[in-house]
Order: C-alpha cells, then sequence, then structure tokens
C-alpha cells in the first residue's frame, strides 16, 4: 500500500511541477533581465556592489558596461575575504557552503552556494525527474533502491562555513522520501580510495532491486564493468527492474554505445548540467536531444561567441541574440553572488521555444596549436560518426597536437583506448579523419593546404585512463581527462600505456 502511495503521489506531482514550468519557458527573455535587476537590487550595499555602482544600474547594457567578465582568479580577493567569515562581500550573507573544486592555475577553488541558491541546486534535480515521470507517466522506479555515485559527504569548516564536494553538500538535501531508498551507506560513501569505494559499492548494491543510478558516464561504466566481471552477466540481467540513469558532467553520446552493451537492455536516460555555480539545465524530454535552459533558477546568463571569447570588446550577448548552432562561452551572474562569471563551459542551442542547449566544450579544451581552434563537440561527434560506420566500442581518448614529429608534416594524434577495435583500423582512421574535416573548415583547410598530415590513432592498453587518473591523483566520481588539448602535457604521460 505504502508503495502503491509513493508511486501515484509521485505522478500527481510531477504533472502539477510540468503545468507549472510553462510560463518560465514562454518568459525567459523578460524574466532573464527582472532576475539580473533583482540580484544587482539586492547586492547594491556589498563590497562588489559598491565597487561596481551597481546602485545605478537600470539594465542590462548598464551592467555590462560597469561588471567586467570574470575568472575565478578576478574574484578570488573578494572570496578570501568571504572564507574568513566576512559578510556583504560579493552577497548579503556570508554563503551557506563552499564547494571546493580542484583548480589548474587557482588551486582549490571555493565556490560560495547562498541560503538562496542551494534549493535551486536540489530543484533541478527534482525537476528533471518530475518531467521524466510526468512525460513517461510512470513513477515505478520511486519504490526501488537507488544509488548516487558522488563524492564523500562529509564536510570541513572554514570559518564557519560548511565545506565539501558539490556531491556531497547534495547528498545532505535528498528529499527525506527518498532517503530509505538511498545506497550506499554513509560510511561507503565517505571512502576517499575511489577503487575501494567501487568494490564496496558493489558489495552494497549486487543483490539489491536498483531501479535508479546516477553518476557521471565514465564512472558508471566503471561500476558497470565490476559488476559484469563479478557476476558474468549484463547489468539489466542482475537489475533487471532497472528503469533509469540519470548522468551529468561530460557529454554522454561517445559512451552510449559502451553503455548499451553493457546494460544489455532497454533503460531511460536523463541527462542534466549541474556545476557548483548552480544547475542550468536538464533532458526535459528524455526521448530527444537538448538540455532544457533553466532561466528561473536564480542565475542569469550571458553568452560569448567563442570565436570572441578572451578577446578585447567581445559581445556579452543574451538570451535574445543568440543564434542556434553556434558556440558560446557560458557567462553566469547568480544569487550566490558570482557577478559575470565565466564557468569555462561551452554551450550551443538547439532550440529556442524553449531554450535547450547542448553542451559543446570547454574554453580551455581545445586544439589549436595551427589555428583551427577544433573543440570538444566536434571531436566528439566526429568520432560518433565514424563508430556509427565502421563499428568500435571506445572507453575513452585523448586529442594532442603534434607539432615536432620525427618526420613528416605535423598532425593531431588521437590517443584511443578501445575496448573492442574496429575490423580496419587505417579505414577507421581515415573516416575519423573525414568527419573532423567536415565539421571544422579551419582543420580541413589545414590538411588540403599541406600544413598538416591526416590524424594519427594511438592505440592504448586497456585501463590505460583509469591508470593515469590514479597516477595523477584524479581518480573519483567528479574528475575527468579532457578529452582534447593544444599541449602534449597528458599526451606525454600517456605514452607508457601505448601498445
Amino acid at each position: 500500500m505504502l508503495n502503491f502511495f509513493k508511486k501515484n503521489a509521485a505522478l500527481v506531482w510531477a504533472k502539477k511541477h510540468v503545468q507549472k514550468t510553462a510560463e518560465f519557458k514562454k518568459n525567459s527573455e523578460k524574466n532573464q533581465e527582472a532576475l539580473l535587476l533583482s540580484l544587482v537590487k539586492t547586492a547594491q550595499k556589498t563590497l562588489f556592489g559598491r565597487e561596481h555602482d551597481f546602485e545605478n544600474i537600470r539594465s542590462v547594457k548598464e551592467f555590462q558596461e560597469k561588471v567586467p567578465v570574470a575568472d575565478y582568479e578576478d574574484l578570488k580577493p573578494y572570496i578570501e575575504r568571504v572564507k574568513k567569515g566576512q559578510a556583504n562581500i560579493l552577497w548579503t550573507e556570508t554563503p551557506e557552503y563552499f564547494a571546493k573544486t580542484s583548480g589548474t592555475t587557482s588551486g582549490s577553488k571555493y565556490i560560495p552556494i547562498s541560503k538562496e541558491g542551494m534549493p535551486f541546486q536540489i530543484a533541478g534535480a527534482q525537476s528533471a525527474l518530475f518531467h521524466y515521470i510526468a512525460q513517461k507517466n510512470n513513477a515505478d522506479f520511486v519504490n526501488g533502491k537507488m544509488i548516487f555515485l558522488q563524492g564523500s559527504p562529509e564536510m570541513e569548516e572554514v570559518f564557519g562555513i560548511k565545506t565539501g564536494r558539490l556531491s556531497g553538500i547534495v547528498a545532505h538535501h535528498i528529499p527525506a522520501y527518498l532517503q530509505k531508498n538511498r545506497l550506499p551507506s554513509w560510511n561507503t560513501n565517505i571512502m576517499e580510495d575511489w577503487e575501494a569505494k567501487v568494490d564496496k559499492i558493489i558489495e552494497e548494491t549486487e543483490h539489491e532491486n536498483m531501479t535508479l543510478i546516477s553518476g557521471i558516464p565514465p564512472w558508471l561504466v566503471m561500476y558497470f564493468e565490476k559488476l559484469t566481471e563479478k557476476h558474468g552477466k549484463k547489468i539489466k540481467q542482475l537489475f533487471p527492474n532497472l528503469q533509469l540513469l540519470v548522468t551529468g558532467g561530460v557529454n554522454y553520446e561517445p559512451y552510449r554505445d559502451k553503455m548499451e552493451d553493457l546494460l544489455g537492455g532497454k533503460v531511460d536516460i536523463i541527462q542534466t548540467f549541474p556545476a557548483s555555480e548552480g544547475f542550468f539545465a536538464f533532458q526535459d524530454d528524455y526521448t530527444k536531444e537538448g538540455l532544457l535552459l533553466l532561466t528561473n533558477h536564480g542565475i542569469f546568463y550571458e553568452f560569448i561567441p567563442l570565436e570572441e571569447y578572451g578577446k578585447p570588446g567581445a559581445r556579452r550577448l543574451t538570451l535574445k541574440d543568440v543564434e542556434l548552432h553556434k558556440d558560446y562561452a557560458l557567462i553566469l551572474t547568480t544569487n550566490s553572488g558570482l557577478w559575470a562569471y565565466s564557468i569555462g563551459d561551452v554551450v550551443r542551442f538547439i532550440n529556442k521555444e524553449p531554450y535547450r542547449i547542448l553542451v559543446s566544450g570547454r574554453t580551455k579544451h581545445f586544439t589549436s596549436a595551427f589555428g583551427e581552434h577544433v573543440i570538444g563537440f566536434e571531436v566528439e561527434e566526429a568520432m560518433k560518426a565514424a563508430l556509427e560506420k565502421h563499428p568500435a566500442q571506445i572507453t575513452e581518448f585523448h586529442l594532442a597536437p603534434q607539432v615536432n614529429p620525427t618526420e613528416g608534416l605535423p598532425y593531431h594524434e588521437w590517443l584511443i583506448e578501445f575496448e573492442k577495435e574496429p575490423e580496419d583500423l587505417e579505414v577507421f582512421r581515415n573516416e575519423l579523419d573525414h568527419q573532423l574535416r567536415e565539421r571544422n573548415t579551419y582543420y580541413d583547410d589545414l590538411i588540403t593546404g599541406n600544413i598538416l598530415q591526416q590524424l594519427h590513432i594511438s592505440s592504448l592498453k586497456k585501463n590505460a585512463f583509469h591508470e593515469y587518473a590514479k597516477s595523477q591523483g584524479k581518480l573519483g566520481g567528479q574528475n575527468k581527462t579532457p578529452r582534447l588539448a593544444n599541449d602534449r602535457k597528458i599526451a606525454d604521460l600517456l605514452e607508457i600505456y601505448k601498445l
């Protein structure tokens, strides 16, 4: 009886929720400007607000004139003051949390999450599930066990501000009605050794009625592989009632074939776009490509055309100005005190009514040693198309330029860990090169003009990327190896894994 009640209650809540979201989908442009002016007004008396004349900002244009685009290094002096417990710096109060992330130039980053911002982190995930339930007209999964492959929920305090990984922070806010169904246990979740943690998760889940599993794709693959190796069965044989995978963090498409092979049966997929800075988008129609941009979740968005990003006078566009199928650097202003903040993600709009996006790359993850500016979306789509024509299974790959080869012209090197190689690797190489040329005219021009030779493929040993991540101390639920780079730092470290 209780299970029947939970399932039907979820269906009722889901349908009501989807009806409520219709308004923001229709009025995104208007709501976004009103949101920005509301954020500015709230923060007028903060240190940042006083320094940037918030009191006299009356429009998006005036905001853009007074507040430059910033990265973490630009905001770090303010965040350091917030870390010491000072209020009224970036936002009116000290944050409720700091989401601690690993940085590159900045070391660890401390991303503030305010009391106003935290509910939207939870609401984004809930909304994704409600849209799925309403569309599917099925909430059976709420009565089974659910697992979230995530970071440790243990937190430290920085001058009284609770600090930890975002996924660990979110673990403290999972609704009560889901807590009894949730795995793994607290003691397993707080384990720091990722390999040992996955082994323990398998012990706790392998004989349970798993219905929903969530995590970033490479770590879902790792969990599924260990399960299949242990039991000699596909995941749907082990978990016949598994209904739903919820993924985020990286593009799911390059993992789809591998995941389908491991699953061995039909499982629905919801892709999401969460980050420490906010929950930005989710797949509101699990049968179609694209993520619904959440324009009513305390975040004002700007978009810089990727080809202009980092250049003087780069245009800062709002929703009304964006074009379909163009790449934009994503800029955020949030109700946690991030102002015109460049998060480093690149998005591409595929729909405007409502606004739906694809995450097409990272501003710092590209290959342009020869002026080609190849981005993540292009290499992932090229790989997907090549695999469709010449079937193979890919565990992971990394693209890097080879500027000074021992002989011949420079080239792009693709370091690929194959689960199953294509029937003819040379034919596959030619197809992959062709597909990338189709997607990037600059790369095509370089090949045509004999500036570059065709790409090279270097096959890597099994578990190469796993061992590389382990050697760098980057095993864990939120870490992922960049798919491409503009130098050979990662490529050189992968040399020892070449076949």
